[in-house]
């Protein structure tokens, strides 16, 4: 059981007694949510990735710093690895550039910083291509868009066959892409997303879902066009977080049903012409007709 599900159940002051007696007041609730216990095989993948996380954190820290000293003495670099590799080993071979000689030295020093980590962050990812190849659940994943290799096996990693949630929407809130909720008084009031459970499983479906957005006249009709129409009404960080939303939900269904990924098909839904001295009731005659209505009312309305 989680600690915050406990809590409540604990009075007054804190002792190993008064703990023991929360945990088994908690553990008889019927609705109570238990965490299942990790084997071996997620446990070492789940480390493998919390090491290579440090190494990548590590070395956008060092590429940062790289370009932090090169600013202050005015020369500016792009964002990115690929341009430091690129342009550091000429600006450090470059005798008009105005660098200090220990501060070239410090540069020097950085670079070889970087190249270990470099390599030992590419000696990660093969052993989890490795093990995303070998793994039938991970090639399950792997099929469905905006999820690689790293992603795959972080779900793995994380909750194995998904038995833990009921539904999709369990996971998705679980991995906290889904809008949290204040109602009171019989209003309901939706905020932005709860940013609650994994961050580092959440941060990986929101990158894969914008490379998705980015590719999405490549995707298949129903999810293209589905796409098509949230970015045309919402704001693209939106509509990532929307799409991360669906990518975990498919991630579920894959593990729980045990099904290969299966692309969503478009269905084309008909447009209603409305007359156009009706304009102004157009509004609400296409709620009144989203509600099932009684059979006079349909009479009327196909009259």
């Amino acid at each position: 059981m989680a600690a915050q599900d406990v809590k409540p159940y604990g009075k007054t002051n804190k002792s190993d007694y008064i703990d023991a007696e929360a945990i088994a007041e908690a553990v008889e609730r019927p609705k109570m949510r238990f965490v299942p216990i990790k084997s071996d095989d997620q446990l070492d993948l789940q480390s493998l990735h919390r090491v290579r996380e440090r190494w990548v954190m590590r070395r956008t820290a060092v590429i940062n710093q790289i370009r932090g000293l090169l600013l202050e003495r005015g020369i500016t670099l792009r964002q990115g690895r690929r341009h430091i590799d690129a342009a550091l080993p000429g600006i450090l071979e470059d005798a008009s550039a105005q660098l200090s000689g220990a501060l070239r030295v410090l540069l020097a020093q950085l670079r070889l910083e970087l190249d270990p980590l470099q390599m030992r962050i590419d000696e990660a990812d093969a052993v989890i291509n490795k093990t995303a190849g070998d793994n039938e659940a991970c090639r399950r994943l792997v099929a469905i868009p905006g999820i690689g290799p790293v992603t795959a096996t972080a779900i793995i990693a994380a909750i194995g066959n998904g038995a833990a949630f009921k539904k999709g929407r369990g996971f998705s809130a679980w991995l906290g892409i889904v809008p949290g909720e204040y109602t009171t008084g019989g209003k309901q009031k939706l905020l932005g997303i709860s940013k609650r459970g994994n961050s580092y499983l959440r941060r990986l479906f929101v990158q894969g879902a914008r490379a998705v957005l980015q590719q999405s006249t490549k995707q298949s009709s129903g999810l293209s066009s589905w796409l098509a129409q949230l970015t045309t009404r919402t704001h693209r960080n939106v509509a990532a977080v929307a799409l991360a939303n669906k990518l975990a939900r498919m991630a579920w269904a894959v593990l729980a049903k045990n099904e290969p990924y299966r692309p969503p098909c478009w269905s084309a839904q008909p447009q209603r012409n409305w007359p156009a001295d009706d304009a102004w009731l157009r509004p609400g005659l296409e709620i009144a007709f989203a509600i099932p209505t009684s059979t006079d009312q349909r009479l009327l309305r196909s009259g």
